[in-house]
């Protein structure tokens, strides 16, 4: 298994592919979580906040389920509350009467 030091910090930078077989090691029935760790030198907080994000669809194989984005269309009675959409550079704002804002 390779990896790469950070010589400035002695930091280990693991690739995503990596962490999955980690955490694919570590949710093996019977196994425990520190010895995992032990195996590969994490640890054993570091190998549970993988877990962490492998559960939330964080640290899945590319196009595999991850996080996405989907269509939204705004109908009937909701789009006539809509008073106003604006787009800045990736975030978008809108809102809605009486007072309502929903932004992203």
């Amino acid at each position: 298994m390779m990896d790469t030091i950070d010589t400035r910090r002695g930091r280990r930078s693991w690739s995503d592919t990596q962490k999955r077989a980690i955490v694919a090691a570590s949710l093996e029935p019977g196994t425990s979580v520190s010895v995992i760790a032990r195996r590969y030198d994490v640890t054993t907080n570091l190998l549970f906040i993988w877990r962490r994000l492998y559960h939330d669809g964080l640290l899945a194989e590319p196009g595999a389920g991850g996080p996405s984005l989907l269509p939204v269309t705004i109908t009937g009675e909701q789009a006539e509350k809509l008073s106003s959409v604006a787009s800045d550079a990736g975030r978008v704002e809108i809102e809605m009467s009486p007072g309502y804002r929903i932004a992203a």
